[in-house]
């Protein structure tokens, strides 16, 4: 592996670190004071600090260490994480993201954008707030120590002669005496995954010493017999004392790397007077001593393997001193020891099995993709296998016939294994649209909340890639023209913070994702006026309330007075619906005055296949996706009414159902056929209630392969996309929700429908 794929690991690690710093940002800002989330947001800016540093990121390591040492200061409670701060905050994550994207592409970002943030980071590790900061002239940056001495305000010597020598005051006083530092106390014990990842106790310990004096002392109790000793855990734990002019920021530096596997405590120790402090001269060490032990013999092996590891670990005399009259004690604490001992394996093997469980390995894209198609072949070719068995095994209970069942068993567990693959949560997505509510919010002067709910459904992975640039169109839309101002939310009686809800859900093996703001509502009779001034609809047009809303997304229209940076050009929802179609999704408006709009999009799980019902219409072979098929059954002479002109209900249970004849719908035939010689299926449409379709006959229940229209051929009104047959022959499938909005009245052409293109 060259240098070059492992800096692409590293940015990759870096997209689920900004992730891991947006959830957890957004977690504070909601209220959560949890540590844990505390922890986990340092824990990904510093591991993105850390591994910029690695491969020289220098303007990623800057920033990255302003934001961190301000994070430590929310961790440490010396800063609380206030609204005002977590707006900062927010930014900065937003920047952190711009800087590995600029890292990653070789660019760079403003500089003014990041010198800004880092100023109102330092001033928020330096106790400043916000509101008060942001007002001052930036501090200068901190001077260096005072010399010994200082002198500074004596008046300038004058030069003794014409060559300009002027002599420099300075004071020897204090000069040659050692500042004698404070002493510390630190507890190291290191988890298996220290180990696992490379690092090694000895180095660390060999760094830590570079500080100061200091002596160990190795705590051996929780080691098992070697018949039980696991290679990989980690028995060892380490008690050190010493004596430095460093901080305990820099003691807790040189474990830094290693800070979240292992346990580390750093204290100040108890210190003596001056008068009975300990020399930290060495002095011989006799082990005649433990002879005047009153201890068992039991207990006397035991200080004496505590006092041999002691010399082998080349502790001072004062730590032996200690570790000796500890001994006596030593047997009373035995059981305490073994029960820790049993605890940390326990705990160990716990950690372990969980990691086993979580275990991820990083696979290409691409290779996927290629899997999906393999796959997708696999199941075409496996149906034109049965169909060639079942026309040539009129009895169907032959060998071959009974194999066949078993690979289409596989085939289907083959498939559903593979997209499982490219399924995953919605969750990057939706907080992604986080940063553009306030970037948004914060140009035009409102303040605005984002909630969510369904991060964790899971869709496939092309379908989120592709629903990123529909959700900020709008987003952007609800924020600029959906939310009102703050004065004109007070005079509303509302709350001056508008809510914007995005939600995701699973339901009749779709996914919807739902928009929804509690602003002022689609004013329809703006709409309905700029619609006219544009040419878009005639004045004398009489529209409903439905077909007023859905003007919003024709193409050039805004309702927007001037053109700004957001909005006003009439290039948005148009895109947005668009953008859905092709996703093979529908997109579908609910307003009221007053109390906010809400979008819905309705997508498909996934975009490779599908289970449908395979039927003929007029002599044409279609596809049902069965996820709509409610129940299929056989319509009664008795069971049909007409309705007015030209329709047609069915009855069924004591209820009246619609009867669409699907043929006539999508013009294969010019009459419409007689209900009685076909078969209804009752499928139920997104908004649309329930319908009957009517069609000829049913051939059988089958995965197909979808295959896009638009992409090899062109839109085509009521159809979804088309698939290939066992046979051979291809087949369209319906789009269901455009044939029963077709029933309704509203036209199927491609500039007006919201139905689906796969």
């Amino acid at each position: 592996m060259d240098m070059n794929e492992i800096k692409e690991i590293f940015f990759q690690e870096c997209e689920e670190q900004l992730a891991e710093l947006e959830s957890g940002l957004l977690k504070l800002n909601d209220g959560d004071r949890d540590p844990e989330t505390v922890n986990a947001v340092f824990r990904a800016v510093h591991s993105i600090k850390g591994g910029a540093g690695a491969f020289g990121l220098d303007d990623l390591v800057s920033f990255a260490h302003v934001f961190e040492t301000t994070l430590d200061c929310v961790r440490s409670n010396k800063l609380e994480p206030t609204q005002d701060v977590l707006k900062v905050m927010l930014k900065s994550a937003d920047v952190l993201a711009d800087l590995v994207s600029a890292s990653r592409d070789g660019s760079s970002i403003e500089e003014s954008r990041s010198r800004g943030l880092v100023k109102e980071l330092e001033a928020l590790a330096h106790g400043e707030m916000p509101s008060s900061s942001a007002h001052e002239a930036p501090k200068p940056a901190p001077k260096a120590a005072p010399a010994p001495a200082p002198v500074a305000k004596a008046e300038t010597p004058k030069p003794t002669d014409d060559s300009g020598f002027q002599p420099i005051p300075f004071s020897f006083d204090g000069f040659g005496e050692e500042e004698e530092g404070s002493a510390y106390e630190v507890i190291f014990k290191p988890r298996r995954e220290l180990y696992s990842k490379g690092n090694e106790a000895a180095l660390l310990l060999r760094d830590l010493s570079r500080l100061g004096e200091m002596s160990i002392n190795c705590d051996t109790d929780a080691l098992p017999a070697l018949d039980k000793m696991d290679p990989e855990a980690s028995y060892f734990s380490w008690k050190i004392s010493i004596r430095t002019t460093k901080s305990e920021d820099d003691i807790r530096a040189v474990f830094e790397f290693a800070e979240w596997d292992c346990d580390l405590e750093v204290k100040l120790a108890e210190e003596t007077s001056p008068g009975e402090e300990l020399p930290m001269v060495p002095v011989p060490f006799d082990l005649s001593i433990l002879d005047d032990s009153s201890a068992s013999d039991e207990e006397e092996k035991a200080a004496q393997s505590s006092a041999a590891e002691t010399v082998a670990a080349a502790v001072s005399a004062a730590e032996t001193a200690t570790s000796v009259t500890k001994a006596a004690s030593r047997a009373s604490e035995k059981k305490e020891s073994a029960a820790a001992a049993a605890a940390a394996a326990a705990q160990n093997n716990a950690a372990a099995a969980a990691a086993a469980a979580g275990q991820t390995i990083r696979v290409d894209l691409d290779r996927v993709d290629r899997l999906i198609n393999l796959v997708g072949e696999l199941v075409i070719n496996q149906a034109m296998l049965s169909q060639s068995v079942i026309e040539n095994d009129a009895t169907g209970t032959s060998a071959v016939n009974m194999g066949l069942e078993e690979l289409q068993q596989l085939t289907r567990e083959i498939q559903d294994s593979v997209m499982a693959i490219r399924a995953q949560p919605v969750k990057p997505v939706f907080q992604r649209m986080s940063r553009i509510v306030r970037e948004v919010a914060d140009m035009v002067g409102k303040s605005i909340r984002l909630v969510t709910e369904g991060e964790n459904t899971e869709v496939d992975k092309t379908v989120i890639d592709k629903i990123a640039e529909p959700l900020t169109h709008m987003i952007r839309n609800a924020v600029d023209h959906g939310i009102e101002s703050p004065e004109k939310r007070e005079a509303a009686g509302k709350d001056p913070e508008g809510t914007i809800k995005l939600t995701a859900k699973h339901r009749s093996g779709r996914i919807l994702i739902e928009l929804a703001d509690d602003g002022a509502g689609i004013n329809r009779e703006r709409v309905r006026q700029k619609a006219i001034d544009n040419d878009i609809i005639a004045a004398d047009a009489n529209l409903s309330d439905d077909e007023i809303d859905n003007l919003i997304f024709m193409a050039g229209f805004s309702t927007a007075d001037k053109i700004s940076d957001i909005s006003g050009r009439g290039v948005g929802m148009d895109v947005v619906k668009r953008s859905i179609q092709a996703l093979g999704g529908r997109i579908s408006i609910s307003s009221r005055p007053g109390y906010g709009s809400t979008f819905t999009m309705s997508l498909p799980l996934t975009l490779a296949v599908l289970d449908g019902m395979v039927v003929t219409v007029a002599g044409q072979t279609l596809v049902v996706p069965l996820t709509a098929i409610v129940e299929t059954l056989q319509p009664e002479a008795s069971a049909i009414h007409s309705f007015g002109a030209n329709q047609r209900l069915i009855s069924i249970r004591n209820s009246f159902c619609p009867l669409v004849d699907v043929g006539r719908v999508l013009n294969y035939r010019s009459t419409q056929a007689n209900p009685v010689e076909g078969v209804a299926l009752l499928v139920e449409s997104e908004g649309g209630g329930q319908r009957a379709l009517m069609v000829d006959a049913i051939q059988g229940q089958r995965q197909v392969v979808i295959k896009s229209l638009e992409a090899n051929y062109t839109h085509v009104p009521g159809i979804a996309a088309a698939t290939i047959l066992g046979d051979g022959r291809v087949a369209l499938i319906l789009d269901v929700d455009a044939v029963v909005a077709a029933s309704r009245g509203q036209s199927m052409k491609p500039e007006m429908s919201l139905a689906a293109t796969g």
